[in-house]
């Protein structure tokens, strides 16, 4: 009688959709676990209560300008601590404070995927490449869409304890400019994340991919948009940068003159034009990152 071998276990394969929602579900476990996460939403909202409320209501109860914008008189700083102002208030730090931490998050999200040897693990079990990113992008889409909604709660309440606080008549912001202003930001937002995760797979570790993007939204484009005044064709390629079109979002419906004074706040080009950049470099990046992971050895 001859030996007879075990039967092999074949796993049946599964669609893009099912094998994508595994790896968005795994991936959103590995974001809740990662004390990086809570420090990027904690660093944010730091910056939001400062640079949004504190400084302004300090200027605003001692009379010291020093500590907003000079030239703006009490009633105008009394007024941007209120609920109708919370819209603007959320959005002014987002091109450059905001889409940095965003940034540095993306890049540590992909490029630990390398140096932790997560994704040579998972892709030796047989999960699909394509999966395996878009379930990584949408996690992190969905911690984006979180910190806004987050912050915008956050924001609101100050600006509630601050009303009560004052003595002021309670007037909500409207849907409308509530509803404008979370669009805009996550397209802010999500860019410079999906950027830092296209500099993770690119590089293929953290250090060097959050070191070039920080390099580049701090420092880079704010020489080249100086250079730009000088020299047309620089001038040119700095209305389509990264941080030029986000900064000219925000600035579309903040405005340039209650943004002056924030970092990023840009009237460069048109609202509609910006958004559409903005959305442009959101589908790039990600479709970089496909292509990397899919044509590339991650071992």
């Amino acid at each position: 009688m001859s030996a007879t071998t075990a039967p092999r276990t074949v796993v049946p394969s599964t669609g893009l959709v099912a094998s994508t929602l595994r790896s968005t579900r795994a991936e959103l476990g590995r974001l809740r676990a990662w004390p990086a996460v809570w420090i990027t939403l904690g660093a944010w909202l730091a910056l939001s209560l400062m640079f949004g409320y504190l400084f302004t209501y300090l200027s605003y109860t001692t009379g010291d300008a020093s500590f907003a914008d000079e030239g703006t008189t009490q009633a105008e700083q009394l007024a941007r601590l209120l609920p109708d102002a919370v819209p603007n208030v959320f959005l002014q730090g987002m091109p450059m404070f905001g889409g940095a931490l965003m940034m540095v998050l993306g890049a540590l999200v992909a490029g630990n995927g390398y140096g932790w040897g997560t994704w040579k693990t998972v892709f030796s079990q047989g999960v699909r490449r394509s999966s395996a990113v878009i379930g990584s992008v949408t996690a992190l889409t969905v911690f984006v869409v979180a910190t806004l909604a987050v912050t915008l709660v956050f924001d609101l309440g100050i600006s509630l304890v601050i009303t009560a606080t004052e003595g002021q008549d309670v007037v909500l912001p409207s849907l409308g400019s509530t509803a404008e202003a979370f669009g805009a930001g996550f397209l802010v937002l999500e860019m410079w994340a999906v950027l830092g995760f296209a500099l993770g797979t690119l590089a293929r570790g953290p250090a060097l991919s959050v070191g070039l993007g920080l390099v580049w939204a701090l420092v880079v484009e704010n020489l080249l948009r100086g250079v730009g005044q000088l020299l047309s064709w620089v001038e040119a390629l700095t209305e389509v940068l990264p941080g030029t079109s986000a900064g000219s979002l925000i600035g579309s419906i903040v405005g340039v003159g209650e943004g002056d004074g924030t970092p990023g706040v840009l009237d460069t080009v048109p609202g509609p034009q910006a958004a559409l950049t903005v959305t442009v470099y959101i589908v790039a990046a990600i479709a970089l990152s496909l292509l990397l992971v899919r044509r590339r050895d991650v071992a």
